[in-house]
């Protein structure tokens, strides 16, 4: 499984999350089957297991046969839809791993990584149409430009979709390294790969509409989650993060608290950890990309 990917935070993640052992678990981003291989040694026989994943690579690399574990290849933004097929109205915790897996970046055709000059694909479901090189040939300035601001933040997004409209006019821009030649000019050689790392997340998660689906995940879990239920969000950028850290804290995504008469936080959500967790030293020293990973856990209120 490790091939596949490295699991994140397991340790942290399952020590905090899995509070019944007996109870409905979901681990809506299966990836390689780490973490869910860990859920069903530490819950009981009388546990379950639902995992979800949307890319038909991770769907097929499961080699976890267990009774008490269903597999279902689906976006864990119809979590909710998901589970009533299932009769199940209520689990015990929920887990979500964004990002990409160690497979998506390290498979060439996928187009993920900035290390391969191959199509700018970028999408987590296959079956699903608009690709990057959708984006790249077809959205308007606008368009372009707010995807780059606002999922990547990056700097001269006036100039680089002005300069990929350009391009566009004289050739399809189909491949990765025909991006990257056509934005040599706006970086510095030592801050090259960040640069590029910032122009391929915003493209990435604008192909598989992450941040809606991130969010529709939150509001769906309020329901789906019983009272004393827990929820377990390891994020990878600061968007993702703010939008977990302010719907934990207030029930909603803009972090405006509601208080009642007596000062009490009505939010249904009440964190288990003040603070973000970080990976260790010793997992970064073992794998280097989970130096950005960040958990936050919270568990839902019992006197909704």
């Amino acid at each position: 499984m490790s091939a596949f990917h490295n699991t994140v935070l397991l340790e942290e993640t399952l020590a905090l999350l899995v509070k019944e052992i007996d109870g409905i678990y979901i681990d809506s981003t299966f990836g390689g089957g780490g973490h869910s291989f860990s859920f069903l040694k530490k819950i009981s026989n009388k546990g379950k297991l639902i995992a979800l994943d949307q890319d038909i690579d991770s769907i097929k690399n499961n080699n976890i046969f267990d009774a008490r574990f269903n597999l279902v290849k689906d976006n864990f933004r119809f979590l909710k839809i998901i589970l009533k097929k299932k009769n199940i109205n209520y689990v015990s915790g929920i887990l979500a791993d964004l990002g990409i897996s160690s497979h998506q970046i390290n498979t060439p055709n996928r187009g993920f990584s900035i290390r391969y000059d191959s199509l700018l694909d970028m999408r987590m479901d296959h079956s699903k149409k608009k690709n990057a090189k959708f984006i790249i040939n077809n959205y308007s300035y606008n368009k372009l430009y707010n995807i780059l601001i606002k999922y990547g933040e990056v700097k001269n997004a006036k100039k680089i979709a002005n300069i990929i409209l350009k391009q566009r006019k004289k050739k399809i821009i189909k491949k990765t390294f025909e991006l990257k030649n056509l934005l040599a000019c706006f970086f510095k050689t030592k801050l090259k790969n960040k640069f590029f790392s910032k122009i391929f997340q915003s493209l990435r998660i604008e192909v598989n509409d992450e941040i809606n689906a991130l969010k529709d995940l939150l509001n769906n879990s309020l329901s789906i989650l019983k009272p004393g239920g827990r929820i377990a969000i390891i994020s990878y950028h600061s968007l993702e993060d703010r939008i977990v850290k302010n719907f934990f804290k207030t029930g909603n995504f803009h972090g405006v608290g509601q208080y009642d008469l007596y000062g009490n936080n009505l939010s249904p959500l009440i964190l288990l950890e003040p603070r973000v967790i970080f990976t260790s030293k010793k997992e970064i020293k073992k794998n280097n990309r989970s130096r950005s990973a960040r958990l936050r856990i919270a568990e839902k209120k019992f006197n909704l």
